[in-house]
């Protein structure tokens, strides 16, 4: 008896450690190392026995949880602009929902203690806020309401759901109408909102410059650049000093150029090439060498840290670097010495490294080549250093078919662009898909930054390797590649999962090309990519999978990203001298870039979502065509052919049936007609609704898929 007794303590202790978990009598079981079929009885038995007592609850078939009501947790409140607020426990325990009537005005990112109640049935408890035990400062953005006493702002936040009071004394000189950004001050519990105190006007509602500065605001993002940096960069030498000059390689004699987009401001690269004697070509890869004009701690570095990388949304840039370095000083602009960090080739006919060199270089570009000119250069063989051009291409094409062959992942989905006038205001959308010109520049960027990631992964100091920054990339986790696995069967291929990385990776690749739709294979491109890991930075080199490489890191962009600053920081010392680097330091910068690149990207993804929602205003009413590009608990998502605008079709716009969703098979089959929409099918959809401020579309559907 003793010895069931301790069993059911150590029981209720594992309910009492995840309160909102369910367990059947197997994880028990599992947790407690219990394997004998006579001890698992026991662990079932004991489980009836502590439902009896109301101890844990049975939410269905074998599965229990603890029956925590009156119970308190702390832990972080989540807002949210639908009233769906969440309550994250400190003890790692899932989400518990928590009403707004419930949440004593607690906002995103306060820390609060909560009552659980079990008002609900299901799995999930509902959490009451009790105390507000510490508060986060608070901003929104949105649009003010002004009347001759008050004003509100109408928040547009999506973690804020509610508007913001705001005395006319602390308006700013904020006029109806206008974008603002505010600090919420208080929120008495007897007020039915929080008042708060303009920051800053950010212009008319609707604006493109304001629209995107509220954006950049949302996602935690700076919006723009300290003048007083900007002044101490005007105080920056432009002058090279000849001492300086001296101590590097001199490549000003050599044909060099850059190759970027035709809107490019800032060139961090360029590509030069020559013959050499033995029939093989020298190829440099030039980087322009911010370090030498940014020291570590100064006040530009610090910004530039904290900022982590520039933001490239549609039509405005928040750069990383004042002005006067990143457009100026750093970029390699033509027929002016540069100072560069170098990566030198000597590569033969096949694209074999036959050697390379890493090094500081000064270098002269003497053309600026945007990847239109290159592209022609490429297919009509006519055209400025058309030689050395047509041999960049024919290697970089070596180099690819090399990396495909190792495994290496392909998703072919251009990048969405706009024709817009003078205020912003897109005219047209369209889809711009990379090319060999394209392709040329990013193969030369890839073997550099995987030249200097294995060149520093091979030093050795003091039995230790040297610290350094990697980008790294995981395979995808055994419940994603599932999902891959799911979605290559529902277009008839088996994907390899059992073979290795390599294998799995080179059946994706297959499977992808499988597709001979190209609209479908733009969508399964999607699906493959979200469902791939999120690459990130870091000092342990696990190697990239969707590149293949077993080393990997940034080195080729430090003007618009901080962790290629870092790298040549280490690469410099490492070059000098034997002395290594403090891991724990690096590890925390590369912690705070891999956090600030999710921010940023979720930023110039919404910049492209809200042009789009701008650019379908007033089509309300159209018919489009479209694919099913996500099926989901809620209802579908359909991209627009051509555009690659999404929207959402709710389940109420899906007609008078119920669905039941499939979420391994990707589909939503209706019980009564047995009708089946799945993902990739093509559809017609009319539009319904845009919501510019949340940058959602909303499509009715018009015309089914025809089933198979």
């Amino acid at each position: 008896m003793k010895r069931r007794y301790i069993l059911q303590r150590v029981i209720i202790f594992i309910f009492k450690s995840s309160p909102c978990k369910l367990f059947n009598y197997k994880q028990i079981s599992r947790c407690l190392g219990i394997t004998d079929p006579v001890r698992k009885l026991q662990v079932v038995e004991i489980l009836y026995d502590l439902a009896d007592e109301n101890c844990i609850v049975e939410v269905n078939c074998g599965r229990y949880r603890y029956n925590n009501k009156g119970s308190t947790l702390v832990g972080c409140f989540v807002g949210r602009r639908t009233g769906n607020n969440l309550f994250l426990p400190d003890d790692g325990s899932p989400p518990i929902a928590v009403n707004p009537l419930s949440s004593l005005h607690a906002l995103d990112g306060d820390r609060v203690q909560v009552k659980l109640l079990t008002k609900r049935t299901g799995p999930a408890p509902e959490a009451e806020v009790t105390e507000i035990l510490e508060r986060k400062e608070h901003t929104a953005v949105g649009r003010l309401q002004v009347t001759d006493r008050h004003a509100f702002l109408i928040t547009e936040s999506m973690n804020i759901y509610t508007n913001v009071f705001i005395p006319n004394n602390l308006l700013k000189g904020g006029k109806e109408g206008d974008k603002a950004f505010v600090r919420i001050l208080a929120w008495p519990e007897s007020e039915k909102c929080p008042s708060g105190e303009v920051i800053d006007i950010l212009g008319r509602a609707g604006a493109h410059v304001a629209e995107m500065h509220a954006l950049l605001i949302e996602h935690g993002l700076p919006y723009k650049y300290p003048e007083h940096l900007e002044k101490t960069a005007q105080r920056i030498a432009a002058a090279i000093p000849e001492k300086e000059i001296a101590k590097r390689k001199d490549f000003r004699h050599i044909k060099t150029f850059t190759i970027d987009p035709a809107d490019a401001k800032d060139f961090d690269d360029a590509l030069s090439a020559r013959r050499l004697d033995n029939g093989n070509w020298e190829v440099g890869v030039h980087i322009a060498d911010v370090g030498y004009y940014v020291k570590p701690n100064t006040e530009i570095d610090k910004e530039a840290r904290r900022r982590a990388m520039s933001v490239y949304l549609v039509g405005h840039t928040v750069p990383m670097l004042p002005e006067r370095l990143c457009n100026r000083l750093c970029s390699l602009c033509p027929e002016e010495d540069r100072l560069c960090f170098s990566v030198i080739f000597e590569l033969d006919a096949d694209g074999h490294v036959r050697d390379f060199e890493i090094c500081r270089t000064v270098i002269k570009s003497n053309h600026r080549f945007t990847y239109q000119d290159v592209q022609q250069i490429i297919e009509t063989g006519k055209g400025k250093y058309k030689e050395e051009i047509r041999v960049l291409d024919r290697l970089a094409k070596k180099l690819r078919e090399e990396r495909f062959r190792n495994g290496a992942v392909t998703f072919n989905r251009g990048a969405v662009k706009f024709c817009m006038d003078a205020a912003y205001k897109p005219l047209q959308a369209y889809v711009e898909e990379s090319n060999d010109a394209n392709q040329l520049i990013e193969e030369f960027m890839l073997l550099a930054n995987r030249t200097v990631a294995r060149f520093v992964s091979n030093m050795q100091a003091s039995g230790k390797g040297k610290t350094f920054i990697y980008r790294t990339h995981a395979a995808p986790v055994i419940e994603r590649q599932e999902k891959l696995v799911a979605l290559a069967r529902r277009f008839g291929y088996q994907l390899d999962t059992h073979n290795g990385r390599n294998r799995f990776s080179r059946s994706l690749n297959l499977f992808l090309e499988s597709i001979t739709d190209e609209t479908q294979k733009s969508q399964i491109n999607l699906l493959a990519i979200r469902l791939m890991s999120k690459a990130k930075y870091t000092t342990t080199n696990s190697g990239h999978f969707g590149l293949a490489f077993h080393d990997y890191t940034h080195f080729t962009s430090p003007i618009r990203r901080y962790p290629d600053l870092l790298v040549h920081r280490l690469l410099l010392r490492y070059l000098d001298s034997n002395t290594n680097a403090q891991r724990s330091k690096y590890e925390k910068l590369c912690q705070h870039c891999s956090a600030m690149e999710l921010s940023v990207k979720a930023a110039e993804r919404d910049s492209v979502r809200y042009k789009l929602a701008e650019f379908m205003q007033g089509k309300e009413g159209s018919v489009f065509t479209g694919i099913i590009s996500d099926v989901s608990a809620w209802g579908l998502r359909v991209e627009l052919d051509q555009i690659r605008c999404e929207g959402q079709i709710p389940f109420h716009r899906l007609g008078n049936e119920y669905f039941d969703w499939n979420e391994k098979n990707f589909t939503l089959t209706g019980r009564r007609t047995k009708q089946r929409l799945r993902l990739g099918d093509p559809v017609k959809v009319k539009l319904v609704h845009v919501c510019l401020v949340q940058k959602e579309i909303e499509f009715s559907l018009v015309e089914p898929p025809c089933q198979a």
